[in-house]
């Protein structure tokens, strides 16, 4: 397994999020949520392109009949693939707005939102199905981040940046219960943000102001550290046409003196093997 990063994508962005393989289009996608900038980049060829959204954008996931799915500030929208746009649930709630989402194994989206104040209890967990249902799981939150799923679908791993900890649902017909902590982040090393569960059903966790990726075992014991050159590490995702390639998203935003590569995509080639992501049934 590689520990050395490339820059897939030198950028700028102020803060990068969500990277996601679209194994249909052979694309990573990736957002810079205050730029409502959506980003595509095509490894095999090097191309990129940059789509300015409405409004900020939390997370972009492929559907299952072509375009995306996106999570914004004011509620959950349908991209289609002739960019055509429409809301799937339209929800506004002044000084709130999207952040990370995940597609669950059964095609529904799950999304966080949060406070652009970041108050505590000021953001929400929901799970979305393709008719436009939406279902709020967690209303309690403060930052709403990483959210993944075993591989053999049973538990649901989520983090709430603030507490410091990953914690994890059992999963049983897209419902989630008995929460309890997996790992806790200690005090110096940043906060968890994005996550990620590779095919040993390890999760990898990106630290916020901590500089680094770590991967834990399905005990919650940690066996791997990626120690980065910019602290504002924000998500991870297996990319690549086998999944082992781990793409891992920075920002800039509150940088004093950010580092050359803050804001950039950065690869870890051959780091691990992921899993196939499900796509939106909507």
């Amino acid at each position: 397994m590689s520990t050395s990063y490339d820059v897939a994508v030198r950028a700028e962005a102020t803060l990068g999020e969500g990277p996601t393989w679209d194994p249909a289009t052979g694309r990573l996608l990736w957002l810079d949520i205050l730029g409502s900038r959506l980003h595509t980049y095509d490894p095999s060829t090097g191309r990129r392109t940059v789509r300015v959204t409405d409004q900020h954008v939390g997370a972009a996931k492929p559907r299952a009949g072509g375009g995306l799915v996106l999570n914004l500030r004011d509620g959950v929208g349908l991209l289609d693939a002739d960019g055509a746009f429409r809301w799937l649930h339209h929800e506004p709630v002044p000084g709130r707005r999207a952040n990370d989402a995940a597609v669950a194994p059964d095609g529904s989206l799950w999304a966080g939102t949060m406070r652009y104040d970041e108050a505590p209890g000021g953001g929400t967990l929901s799970r979305f199905t393709g008719d436009g249902t939406a279902e709020v799981f967690l209303d309690d939150v403060a930052v709403s981040n990483g959210t993944g799923w075993s591989p053999d679908h049973s538990l649901m791993y989520y983090i709430d940046s603030p507490t410091r900890r990953v914690d994890v649902f059992s999963f049983t017909d897209g419902r989630i219960s008995d929460r309890r902590p997996f790992v806790e982040i200690e005090e110096g090393a940043g906060f968890p943000d994005g996550l990620t569960v590779d095919a040993d059903g390890c999760v990898w966790v990106a630290l916020w102001d901590g500089g680094a990726v770590r991967r834990y075992t399905p005990t919650g014991e940690l066996d791997r550290v990626i120690t980065l050159p910019t602290p504002r590490v924000t998500a991870c995702a297996f990319g690549g046409p086998d999944l082992t390639d781990l793409y891992i998203t920075t920002a800039r935003v509150g940088l004093s003196s950010p580092h050359p590569v803050a804001g950039s995509l950065l690869v870890i080639p051959n780091a691990g093997k992921g899993t196939p992501q499900p796509a939106f049934k909507g």
